[in-house]
Formats: C-alpha cells, sequence, structure tokens
C-alpha cells in the first residue's frame, strides 16, 4: 500500500473552515490576500516556461493542471479560466464539497477529488501546491508523488512558509495569536527554508527555475519580492 502524505489531524483542521472559504473577510482570509500574489507568480512562470503571450486569457488551452492541496478552489479556478483541464485535489472532502458548490456556480468544469495525490491518474503539463508541504507526513515523499505526476515538459511550482524567526513571528506569534489566521494552522518545527527543500528537488531530478519571496509592507501589503525570510514561492523543472 502506498504511503499517505495526509495527516488526519490537518485535513481536519482544514475541512473545519470550509463553511466560509469563500468569505475573503472569514477564517481564510489571508489566503484570499495571498491569492493574488500566487497567481501573479504562476502566470509569470507559465508564460516564461511555455512561451505564451502574456495577452493571451486563454493560454493554458489545452492543457492540464492539478492543483493539489487546493481547499475550495481559490487558485484552481483561475486556473481554470485560463483554460486549462484542472483536477483539484484536497485530503478534506467538506473542501472539496464546498469547491464543487462554488464551481457550478462560477459555471466552471473542474474535476475535484477527494483523497490522495497518488490516486489521480495521467500526468500534468502544470502541478501546483500551494502553503500544503508544511502540513503532509513526509515532504520528500508527498514531492515524489507530485513530481510523478508531471509532463516531461511539464511545471510545478510551490509555496511555503521559510523557516525564520521573522516567519514564526508574523505567521504564528501575531497571524495566529491575534485571530487572522486560524490558530493552530501551523506548526514551526515543519516549516522547510529554500535551499532545503531545493535539495529535496535535485535528488528527484527536477530544477528549480525561480524562487521568489512573498513580503509584507504596511503600504504595498503582500507582494512578490526578492525577500524570502517571511514566505516563498518556487518554480522547478525536470532536469
Amino acid at each position: 500500500m502506498a504511503k499517505t502524505s495526509i495527516l488526519a489531524s490537518e485535513a481536519a483542521h482544514f475541512g473545519g473552515l470550509a463553511g466560509d472559504w469563500w468569505d475573503p473577510k472569514g477564517a481564510s482570509a489571508m489566503l484570499h490576500k495571498l491569492n493574488p500574489v500566487r497567481l501573479g507568480f504562476v502566470r509569470e512562470q507559465l508564460d516564461r516556461h511555455f512561451g505564451l503571450d502574456e495577452c493571451d486569457f486563454a493560454p493554458l488551452e489545452g492543457k492540464r493542471a492539478m492543483d493539489v492541496g487546493c481547499g475550495a478552489g481559490l487558485l484552481t479556478e483561475p486556473l481554470a479560466r485560463l483554460g486549462a483541464s484542472v483536477t483539484g485535489v484536497d485530503a478534506a472532502q467538506e473542501l472539496i464539497e464546498a469547491a464543487r458548490v462554488h464551481a457550478a456556480g462560477q459555471g466552471l468544469a473542474i474535476d475535484y477529488v477527494a483523497g490522495e495525490v497518488a490516486g489521480v491518474e495521467g500526468r500534468f503539463d502544470l502541478v501546483t501546491a500551494m502553503e500544503v508541504i508544511e502540513h503532509v507526513a513526509s515532504p520528500r515523499d508527498f514531492l515524489a508523488t507530485l513530481v510523478s505526476k508531471l509532463a516531461d515538459d511539464g511545471l510545478l511550482i510551490l509555496s511555503t512558509p521559510n523557516k525564520t524567526p521573522l516567519s514564526r513571528l508574523l505567521t504564528i506569534t501575531l497571524a495566529e495569536g491575534t485571530g487572522r489566521i486560524p490558530k493552530g494552522t501551523h506548526d514551526y518545527d515543519m516549516f522547510i527554508p529554500p535551499e532545503e527543500l531545493a535539495a529535496m528537488l535535485a535528488e528527484l531530478g527536477m530544477e528549480v527555475i525561480e524562487t521568489k519571496g512573498i513580503a509584507f509592507s504596511p503600504a504595498r501589503g503582500l507582494h512578490l519580492s526578492e525577500d524570502l525570510r517571511l514566505n516563498y514561492l518556487v518554480s522547478a523543472r525536470k532536469a
């Protein structure tokens, strides 16, 4: 039997947030703020990797995408609007049910799957896993599964908090401590530094293309940055 990447406690925690996932002022408000930043990075990397027209409204037409740890579809739905045939996968059944309802209301045909990534058939031109790897049982095994689902010329994009005093302060002490993020969402011991993530990807035959930080300032809010101390995004391809 394949080793599971799912931690039951993590699935239960996030499943409990399904009710107001799409409320920009609800428990997932921080994800709503993060999503445009993540989507900007994704579009930039897609255009560069596949040589797409940056003015094309449906650049992923004819391509398959898989959003892992998709929640109720904050990133999954924009990928569908970009023209991709999209599969969203999450460990929490409650989130998948919320995702299906919301996608139907938007007129979007998205294949949502509750359970393991390993059980999804086929390979994908784009695989995303945003704020997921710090919640799994074995990061390396999780990455190996993602890589196995990637087409030969595919693009893998991840985001995760860095393991720094700043990320602990802002993400756990302040954000969770003041209720901006539900308490218990993060475990600092599971945060992964970018050099460690890059090393795991290299062991799996992947080459990191770009690493960008997600930083915060009172003037700009959350934005892409060269500062990796808080949170970062990585794009990678098969070496």
